[in-house]
């Protein structure tokens, strides 16, 4: 398993740096995505990069991600190529659905409302996943996946699908394990990639009597974090690489970059980052490996920190209310009389 970069609610004029450091520090597996809204940032950083000579495009894995706006099975590859032209690239290594929930395209809005509540396409991520697997036949993208998708929604697209989901990016941290959803997605060979592994700092944290204390403040991690002289950032992305799964942080900050980095021992040359069946290996300078390994004991404790708190929210603007809305479950907020302070 790897690291990644995200670049999600990135100041305007602050990504390109950010990318240029990621890169510069060996990060190989970019994420990025139409709504996001940074894409040409992200290119001009890939452009610069790539022209100096010391990076070549089949090093880099670029994602990228259909927004909920361009369901409609004609509106898929114009999204797609317009990111692809924002990005300054020929092709893609991975597109993603963003969600399972499809909105109208009106003039390409994001958010469409209407008195206050999102409108709902009654569009099916079925069609709209025959319209990404056309991307493949063409050549434009190597592999497709989705994001945000329940184990319901990938059951039924598995029976349907002529190319299976390469990966399903989702929410996870030790605040929510989901630990179903991983078996469920090991079981069927999708990689599985946490978004908000450190429980996503620059939101609140859910108040109430039993809400969690922010992730990266919790006794429980930060006495791990010091056992191994390491930052409780660190903890969390290690926590990850260990269940085998990708891990995708987000910063800006060139230190916290170069920190995060500092986990995987990451290569400045990593060689080849996808081949079918295998994930985003990361090769190391001079058989440089980890630096240091979570215990059993230790990763079954920060799985213990579970209380099924999502910061990500996508219940706002009556969304909720979509018929593809993967969140049934109904885990917004800390589960009654758990705690996740200690």
């Amino acid at each position: 398993m790897t690291l990644s970069y995200r670049y999600l609610m990135s100041p305007p004029g602050a990504v390109q740096e950010a990318v240029e450091v990621a890169l510069d520090a060996g990060y190989r597996h970019v994420d990025c995505a139409y709504f996001y809204q940074n894409e040409t940032e992200i290119g001009a950083a890939f452009q610069k990069k790539l022209g100096e000579g010391r990076l070549k495009r089949d090093e880099l894995y670029v994602v990228s991600k259909l927004w909920n706006s361009f369901h409609a099975p004609q509106d898929v590859k114009p999204a797609f190529l317009k990111s692809l032209t924002m990005l300054n690239l020929d092709y893609l290594d991975l597109y993603l659905m963003h969600s399972p929930m499809g909105f109208p395209n009106i003039s390409g809005e994001l958010m469409p409302q209407k008195d206050g509540l999102l409108l709902q396409s009654d569009v099916d991520y079925v069609d709209t996943w025959r319209a990404m697997e056309k991307l493949v036949d063409e050549g434009l993208v190597k592999s497709v996946g989705v994001s945000n998708f329940n184990i319901s929604q990938l059951e039924r697209l598995l029976s349907v699908c002529r190319i299976k989901p390469a990966a399903n990016q989702v929410e996870l941290h030790p605040y929510l394990t989901q630990p179903e959803l991983v078996e469920y997605c090991k079981s069927k060979g999708i990689v599985l990639i946490a978004y908000s592994p450190f429980g996503c700092p620059a939101l609140p944290c859910p108040s109430g009597e039993n809400s969690p204390v922010p992730l990266l403040e919790n006794p429980t991690v930060n006495e791990i974090a010091q056992k191994h002289g390491k930052t409780s950032a660190q903890v969390l992305i290690r926590f990850h690489i260990q269940r085998g799964i990708a891990t995708i942080p987000k910063s800006i900050t060139p230190a916290r970059i170069v920190e995060n980095a500092e986990v995987t021992g990451m290569a400045s040359e990593p060689g080849a980052l996808f081949a079918p069946g295998q994930w985003l290996r990361c090769y190391c300078h001079q058989g440089r490996v980890y630096d240091f390994h979570l215990t059993h004991k230790e990763i079954q404790t920060l799985e213990g920190l579970n209380c099924n708190t999502r910061f990500i929210k996508w219940n706002l603007l009556g969304m909720e209310t979509h018929k593809h809305f993967p969140f049934s479950d109904k885990k917004w907020e800390v589960s009654p009389g758990r705690s996740a302070s200690q």
